[in-house]
């Protein structure tokens, strides 16, 4: 990486992905994020499919989108939970990203979401330049920006509307829409990888719940027997 005050004689090198740290050195809050992340990224895919057939678009997990240069570099960035970032490639040079560099990019998220493990201050904090939601609002701009809280089955979904966020209302299904994507956002009560929880979760817009790869192959499996039952009550045994 290389930094000089002159451009005139010597022009600055901004760093990209492979040159930016890709962690803080901090712990995942909770055992529940990873799953979560998942859930949402497994069962969106299809989604995104149709929305980008050349496969133009970026998923981050727990991974930073740099906004400015500080030192050390990772302070110049934020890590949300789970973002998607339409019409950027999902792999750059042939390399998997590291991390989103907005200055090298220049698109910011579609949507934004934050998983709260403590109190929600964090994820709230207007703090000019320091404050993650003042970050988020004034400065990566994502379309949308949700705050999750799973101990409170809650979520708050915001948008970007004239330079601020503005709070979303829930629609009669008590879920928020993403028009852009033909999608709905909200809290589904039921059982993801052995835990029952209140899990966020995306439904279509006639408020159909998009399902995961596993429970649209359990869902197959089952009318599949139910087919068999109903042809062998009938005296025809199925030919498998």
């Amino acid at each position: 990486m290389t930094f000089t005050l002159d451009p005139s004689t010597d022009p600055v090198t901004l760093p990209d992905h492979t040159q930016l740290p890709d962690s803080d050195g901090t712990f995942v809050k909770n055992f529940q994020e990873h799953p979560q992340s998942v859930l949402l990224t497994d069962s969106i895919e299809p989604i995104l499919q149709k929305c980008h057939p050349d496969g133009q678009y970026a998923i981050g997990q727990d991974s930073g989108i740099y906004w400015r240069m500080t030192e050390p570099p990772e302070k110049g960035a934020e890590a949300p939970d789970w973002f998607y970032v339409p019409n950027v490639p999902p792999t750059l040079n042939g390399q998997p990203r590291r991390s989103y560099v907005l200055w090298q990019e220049f698109i910011a998220p579609l949507i934004i979401l934050e998983f709260v493990s403590g109190t929600g201050k964090e994820e709230r904090d207007r703090t000019p330049w320091t404050g993650k939601f003042f970050i988020y609002e004034q400065v990566i701009r994502p379309a949308f920006y949700g705050i999750y809280e799973v101990q409170k089955s809650s979520i708050e979904l915001y948008r970007h509307v004239t330079n601020r966020f503005e709070l979303v209302e829930a629609n009669e299904r008590g879920h928020f829409p993403i028009p852009e994507l033909g999608v709905e956002i909200g809290i589904w009560q039921g059982t993801y990888q052995n835990s029952e929880l209140p899990w966020l979760r995306w439904w279509d817009s006639d408020g159909n719940l998009l399902l995961t790869g596993w429970e649209n192959s359990q869902q197959e499996r089952q009318r599949v027997e139910i087919l068999m039952a109903q042809l062998r009550a009938a005296g025809i045994e199925p030919q498998i």
